[in-house]
């Protein structure tokens, strides 16, 4: 068996990937637990992590030119105005968008999707493939302190969007199954704006970095937390078949 030498380097790697990629792992690991009626299979589940991470470049490439549009139309990077629209209309239409796209990519019309709380794990395993790559590329870029804050914010709060966008999309392939295919889209297009306003009110909370706004952060976090988790337990207990 060929073996890569463990040598300082490797080791390092070795830690910071674990130290960014382990909170989304027991995130992912708890999801999967809480689907107790049917379990997905497990190359599903992999295409859409992977698809999180190609969801992660795409908006990169969105945000940037995003950015670029809004430094044109508020010149002040440091204005309230400039930080709000950038967290709503900039970060949270282009991080959720791209989300949204590879998970209806990679499981709308997959024969696995039969359940409504398929939609909640599939939209969590896209959301945490994006989180744990960006999570990766801030401890690189930052090291291993800024981990720890982000485990406990960060990937739970690209969770807690998920789950919101995921109740919608079960809800959504379970009304195209029983014929009300205008409904349906109606409600994938409520979960992903429901999604897009707790990503954009998360970031722009955490961008104005006064004291008010500080505080308006630690409340929303603590109860979108609560309500997420309740509602977890509450689709996951009235689970039912799509079709």
């Amino acid at each position: 068996m060929f073996l890569l030498p463990f040598t300082p380097l490797a080791a390092y790697i070795a830690v910071y990937v674990g130290a960014a990629v382990l909170p989304a792992i027991i995130l992912m690991r708890y999801i999967y637990n809480q689907d107790s009626i049917e379990k997905e299979p497990g190359y599903l589940l992999k295409k859409l992590f992977v698809g999180g991470i190609w969801a992660a470049l795409a908006s990169i490439l969105l945000e940037t030119i995003g950015t670029t549009l809004l430094n044109a139309w508020i010149p002040d990077a440091d204005s309230p105005a400039y930080k709000i629209v950038l967290a709503f209309l900039v970060v949270a239409v282009a991080e959720e968008g791209t989300k949204y796209f590879f998970l209806r990519r990679r499981s709308w019309n997959d024969p696995n999707f039969d359940f409504r709380f398929d939609g909640i794990v599939y939209a969590v395993f896209v959301s945490l493939g994006f989180a744990a790559f960006e999570n990766i590329s801030y401890v690189f870029s930052y090291g291993l302190g800024v981990s720890i804050p982000r485990a406990f914010l960060s990937i739970p709060g690209h969770m807690g969007f998920a789950v919101v966008m995921g109740v919608f999309y079960g809800q959504a392939k379970q009304l195209e199954n029983r014929g009300k295919r205008g409904l349906s889209a109606l409600y994938r297009r409520i979960g992903y704006l429901f999604a897009v306003f707790l990503h954009g009110f998360y970031d722009a909370c955490a961008m104005l970095e006064t004291e008010t706004s500080t505080i308006v952060f630690i409340v929303f976090v603590i109860v979108m937390y609560i309500v997420v988790f309740r509602l977890i337990k509450k689709s996951a207990k009235h689970d039912e078949p799509t079709y």
